[in-house]
């Protein structure tokens, strides 16, 4: 008996069980809770915010942090718009290079975060900090505080276009999250991630290019980052220096709530995407029972504080790097 109780498994489990908890209240308050229409609305707020939780993933699972994000989304958008209005302002007319261009963008600055961080010797969360408040100062700067919009029908078509009732970029954001979890789990990159995140002085003993691999992960961060930056213009029709705006709170807060360890080495994909999930069921739900934001963000707030108390073993664990 202890053993099927033991906090191993309990950790394990935890974030599938208060997702399933979750649907069954709000469902039981307002069974308008429970209909397709519904769900589609959460897979469509969920699909950016999934891009951004699993490339700061990649960057926890090594015991690092990234808190660019706000930042690179933000300055990505915007690029993607104006790439994808100078190449003629349709997929068809060449719009598609800017998909190409603003991913190629989003890992050259990954690169820069991860540079920075290893290079300089700066802790990750100060050195991504301050690089997301340079994208967004260049944000501002190149857009003069003005929006950019996107008119064209087929690149809108991943917001508009459904498949049984969901739109296409929901199952474009499912497929990435599938070759997520592919490298985490299935390539040596992955593997190396997890190497790093359980002990750094074993792995470099071990032969590994601790630096190499940090600043790899931070340039698939920056990716992901890239592909929330389009999928997120998508929905909109537009960017601006606010696109990115609450990224952070939502990423990092889903990664933790799904399991993920901020320490290193613990959780995976998987646990970020389950996470995601309960942080839109709970955003939707409030929205859907009729109660205000500010308990939607209290809420989130409290469910991070108990699931770092639930996962944290604080007589082993110092701070997180």
């Amino acid at each position: 008996m202890p053993s099927l109780l033991s906090r191993e498994k309990i950790i394990r489990w935890a974030p599938f069980l208060v997702l399933i908890a979750l649907i069954v209240l709000f469902t039981a308050i307002n069974p308008n809770f429970l209909t397709q229409r519904n769900f589609a609305r959460i897979a469509i707020a969920a699909a950016p915010g999934l891009m951004v939780a699993i490339g700061v993933t990649f960057v926890i699972i090594m015991g690092s942090i990234d808190l660019s994000m706000e930042g690179v989304v933000s300055l990505t958008a915007v690029l993607f718009c104006m790439a994808f209005i100078w190449l003629g302002g349709t997929l068809a007319s060449g719009g598609w290079l800017a998909i190409a261009f603003v991913l190629i963008v989003g890992a050259l600055i990954g690169m820069i975060n991860g540079l920075i961080h290893v290079r300089l010797r700066i802790p990750s969360f100060m050195a991504s900090l301050a690089l997301g408040f340079v994208c967004t100062g260049a944000t501002v700067m190149i857009t003069g505080g003005d929006i950019v919009k996107i008119n064209d029908d087929v690149f809108r078509s991943l917001l508009t276009w459904r498949i049984l009732g969901f739109p296409l970029m929901v199952y474009v954001a499912a497929a990435l999250a599938v070759l997520a979890w592919f490298i985490q789990s299935q390539t040596r990159l992955g593997r190396n991630f997890y190497a790093v995140g359980g002990g750094e002085e074993l792995a470099h003993a071990s032969g590994l290019n601790v630096r190499r691999v940090r600043v790899l992960a931070f340039m698939l961060a920056g990716t992901f980052y890239a592909v929330a930056a389009i999928l997120q213009v998508a929905k909109l029709g537009q960017a601006e220096s606010v696109t990115g705006a609450n990224f952070m709170f939502i990423s990092i807060t889903s990664v933790v709530v799904g399991g993920v360890a901020l320490w290193g080495g613990i959780g995976g994909i998987v646990n970020t995407v389950v996470g995601v999930l309960i942080v839109n069921v709970i955003n939707n739900g409030m929205i859907v029972i009729g109660l205000p934001d500010y308990l939607q963000a209290g809420t989130l707030g409290l469910l991070v504080i108990v699931a770092v108390v639930l996962s944290t073993d604080r007589r082993a664990v110092s701070f997180v790097k």
